[in-house]
């Protein structure tokens, strides 16, 4: 999260992803670095004990929160 703020605010557009519970640790953390409302992705808690092919379905459906926080059409994701 701090991570996205930082490049953002340095010009280099980015995409932060955050499991569900910690949305408000989140947003408190970006209104920390001055940058409220900063947008990010979620997605569904805990992801520390998938599989890599459980993780990759996650960010397959991650994926277009991330291209719309960049600006980017869905068709980017082919």
């Amino acid at each position: 999260m701090a991570d996205g703020t930082i490049f953002e605010k340095r010009g280099v557009p980015a995409a932060s992803i955050v499991t569900a519970p910690f949305t408000r640790t989140a947003d408190a953390m970006a209104k920390r670095h001055d940058f409220p409302g900063y947008r990010y992705a979620t997605m569904p808690h805990p992801i520390g004990n998938l599989k890599p092919e459980q993780i990759r379905q996650r960010a397959r459906e991650v994926l277009p929160q991330v291209l719309a926080i960049l600006g980017l059409p869905a068709e980017a994701a082919k």
